[in-house]
C-alpha cells in the first residue's frame, strides 16, 4: 500500500563528541558485565545440553510400551500411542458453532487492520567527533495479530489503533482419554492446530470478516480464522500418575513429558527430542557468542569515539576494534565451551579448543594479507 506524504515524519538529531564519549564510557561498564554474563550463558548451555542428552538416554533405556492403563505401572516411564477419545469437543463460545468431530484443540486467530510504524535511521560522523542522525518514521496500514501499541509511536496523533473487539484464543476438548489415560488441558495445548477450518456458519470461505467492506478495509476491521488439531492418533511418553500422565524425573535432572500427534514409536520420539536438544544447543551457542562480541565491542568503543574526531581515522579504528572483538570472541567463547565440556567429555573439549584457536589464527592471517579499503 503506498505511503501518503503526510504519514512520513523525518527527525534530525545531533550528538556532541563529549556526549558520545560519555555514552561510550557507560557502554564500557555494560561490556564489563556482559563478558562474564555471556560466558555464564555459554557455560550453562553446555551443562544443560549434556544433562538433557543424559536424561533422554536414560529415558530411552527405561521407557515401557503399554497398551492400556495398568495400576502396576504407577510412577514408571510409559509410552502410549493410539486414537484419542473425546467426551466434549471444543467450541468457540463467542461464535457459537463447535469444532468438527475429532478436534482436540481449536485455535482462533484474530488480525486487525491497524497502523504500523517503520523506522529507518542514518548516522553521519562530523568533523570534531560529533554525529548527526536522520531518522525517518513511516506510517502504513496493514493486518497484524493483536494490537500494536500506537501510544509508543513517534507521532501517535492520527495513527491511533483501537482495541479489537475479539482476541486470539485457544479452546481444548474436555474428557479426552488415550487408551484409558486421561489427558489434561495443558497436555492437549502442546498439540499444534494446523488444519484451517471454515468459519462457524460459513461455507467455502476460510475467514470471517468484521467490517464494512473487505475490499477496502478500515482501521479497526477484523479478520478471523480458525484452525484445529485433529490428529488420527496421539503418542505420549511420560510418567504414569494415577489415571493420567505427569513429567518423569530422571536421575540426570530433567523431567520428561512428550505429547505428539500421530502414532509414533518411542525410538522416534526420543530421536526427535535429541535433534531438538542439538538445535537448541547451537542456537544458544550463537546467541552467547554474539553477546560476547557485542561486549568486547562496547569495551573498545571509547577508543573508536576518541578517533572519530577525524572521521576517516575513526572508520579505520572502528574496523580494527571490531576485528579485535571478533578475535577475542573466537578465543574466549570456545574456551568457555571447552571448560564446560571438560567436566563431561574431555576429548571433545580439546577438539573445541583447537578449532577456536585455528579460526582465530586464520582470521589474523587473513587480515594481514587483505588490503585495507579506504573510505570514499
Amino acid at each position: 500500500m503506498p505511503v501518503d506524504i503526510n504519514d512520513v515524519v523525518t527527525e534530525t538529531t545531533s550528538q556532541s563528541w563529549f556526549s558520545r564519549l560519555g555514552g561510550a564510557l557507560t557502554g564500557l561498564l555494560i561490556g564489563l558485565v556482559m563478558v562474564p554474563g555471556s560466558s555464564a550463558l555459554l557455560f550453562w548451555n553446555e551443562g544443560r545440553a549434556v544433562q538433557t542428552a543424559q536424561s533422554l538416554a536414560e529415558g530411552a533405556g527405561l521407557v515401557l510400551a503399554v497398551e492400556r492403563l495398568d495400576r502396576a505401572n504407577e510412577g514408571r516411564l510409559v509410552h502410549v500411542a493410539g486414537p484419542a477419545r473425546i467426551a466434549t469437543p471444543p467450541r468457540d463460545p463467542e461464535f457459537g458453532a463447535p469444532a468438527p468431530d475429532g478436534t482436540l484443540r481449536l485455535a482462533r486467530s484474530v488480525e486487525m487492520f491497524q497502523w504500523k510504524e517503520e523506522q529507518e535511521s542514518e548516522t553521519r560522523n562530523k568533523l570534531g567527533g560529533g554525529t548527526e542522525t536522520v531518522t525517518t518514521y513511516r506510517y502504513t496500514r496493514g493486518w497484524a495479530e493483536g494490537r500494536i501499541d500506537s501510544s509508543r509511536f513517534r507521532q501517535p496523533d492520527g495513527h491511533q489503533n483501537p482495541t479489537p473487539r475479539q482476541t486470539s484464543r485457544s479452546f481444548v476438548a474436555q474428557g479426552v482419554t488415550l487408551n484409558g489415560f486421561r489427558l489434561t488441558e495443558a497436555q492437549l495445548s502442546a498439540i499444534a492446530a494446523n488444519e484451517t477450518l471454515s468459519p462457524p456458519g460459513a461455507t467455502g470461505d476460510s475467514l470471517r470478516y468484521i467490517g464494512a467492506d473487505p475490499a477496502n478495509p478500515r482501521i479497526g476491521d477484523l479478520r478471523i480464522t480458525w484452525s484445529a488439531a485433529r490428529p488420527e492418533a496421539l503418542s505420549v511418553i511420560a510418567a504414569q500418575s494415577g489415571d493420567g500422565f505427569a513429567p518423569y524425573a530422571t536421575r540426570a535432572g530433567d523431567r520428561l513429558m512428550m505429547v505428539e500427534p500421530g502414532r509414533r514409536t518411542s525410538a522416534e520420539m526420543f530421536r526427535a527430542a535429541e535433534e531438538g536438544n542439538a538445535i537448541l544447543t547451537w542456537v544458544l551457542r550463537v546467541v552467547g557468542a554474539v553477546l560476547m562480541f557485542v561486549a568486547f565491542a562496547l569495551l573498545m568503543r571509547p577508543v573508536k569515539v576518541l578517533a572519530d574526531v577525524i572521521p576517516p581515522l575513526g572508520w579505520l579504528v572502528g574496523f580494527g576494534t571490531s576485528l579485535v572483538a571478533g578475535v577475542l570472541t573466537l578465543l574466549l567463547a570456545p574456551s568457555v565451551i571447552a571448560i564446560a565440556w571438560l567436566f563431561y567429555r574431555p576429548l571433545v573439549a580439546i577438539g573445541v579448543l583447537a578449532a577456536g584457536a585455528a579460526a582465530a589464527f586464520a582470521l589474523t592471517r587473513l587480515r594481514r594479507r587483505a588490503p585495507v579499503a579506504k573510505p570514499a
